[in-house]
């Protein structure tokens, strides 16, 4: 990572914390949500992340794709499943669906080469 990117991620990683000492009611409050929706439940954690990655494509959310990705891969989503549900995006979305749905699968590609400077995403 060149040093302007490292100190733009310290940067922002330090303005998150000191936004939620600040604000710790409210910030973070997503990282609560996210802990308690994505667990396993009656549905598996892999396929309510995978669910998410669709939402985040159809609503054109970059951070958030990548961040689902991520997370789906970590949670045990393989490449036939994370592809089917890149397939309900793209239906659903028609050609721009397959544009940013092209992102998912870039940021699949690089999470697996273990390219994690790319695979960034607002997911704190």
């Amino acid at each position: 990572m060149a040093t302007a990117e490292a100190n733009l991620e310290t940067d922002g990683q330090d303005l998150f914390a000191e936004l939620r000492r600040l604000s710790p009611k409210v910030t973070g409050g997503l990282v609560r949500m996210r802990s308690e929706t994505y667990r396993d439940g009656a549905v598996e954690a892999k396929y309510k992340l995978l669910t998410a990655l669709v939402v985040s494509v159809a609503i054109r959310c970059e951070p958030c794709i990548r961040g689902y990705v991520r997370m789906a891969v970590e949670a045990g989503a393989t490449e036939p499943e994370l592809l089917e549900f890149l397939n309900v995006a793209i239906t659903m979305q028609g050609c721009p669906g397959e544009e940013w749905a092209l992102k998912a699968f870039r940021a699949y590609r690089e999470i697996l080469r273990g390219d994690e400077t790319r695979a960034q995403s607002c997911c704190h």
